[in-house]
């Protein structure tokens, strides 16, 4: 009885030394996967149904082990969408393994709403929006002062630099404090 627990094992290493070397070279493709998220997709290859279903009972077995133990992240396209939201604008290392499904469009913009602003003594606006993000303006003039509620959108310039449309008004240079 015991030998049989070691089965699906055997079929996994007897099965990925039968891929064929086209299927191999497609994989290498896809290196930039998880490998236990990758081995469950290795299994779709197998045409018999029986080790089929092994390679997939054992690769999700492992897949749902590395999950739990926080070996592997599983997000969906909202939730990388809200992680990039969150994180837009600040110096961070790059997100580029969240942000892959998104378009370059969502990756170099976000659309907020006011929760706050004020004025220094300058005149330079520091801006809250709904989810706490800190923006401060840096340069340019709003002709129209913000409120709350008022609609944003940031988008990337050039050098690592962000400008902000506040209603609708011509951009103004900002930085992200918070």
């Amino acid at each position: 009885m015991r030998r049989l627990w070691h089965l699906p094992g055997a079929v996994l290493v007897l099965l990925a030394a039968a891929i064929p070397p086209a299927a191999q070279a497609k994989d290498k493709a896809a290196t930039d996967r998880a490998p236990a998220f990758q081995a469950v997709l290795n299994c779709r290859a197998i045409a018999d149904g029986v080790q089929r279903l092994a390679c997939y009972d054992a690769a999700a077995g492992k897949m749902g082990e590395a999950e739990t133990h926080g070996e592997l992240v599983v997000i969906d396209r909202d939730q990388a969408s809200a992680a990039h939201r969150e994180a837009f604008g600040l110096p961070m290392p790059s997100l580029s393994f969240i942000t892959k499904a998104l378009t370059p469009d969502e990756v170099n913009r976000i659309e907020g709403v006011v929760d706050a602003a004020r004025a220094d003594i300058n005149g330079r606006w520091t801006f809250t929006l709904e989810g706490g993000q800190v923006w401060r303006q840096i340069s340019g003039d709003l002709y129209k002062a913000p409120k709350h509620g008022s609609k944003v959108v940031i988008r990337g310039g050039s050098l690592n630099s962000f400008l902000m449309n506040v209603d609708g008004q011509p951009s103004i240079k900002v930085h992200r404090d918070q």
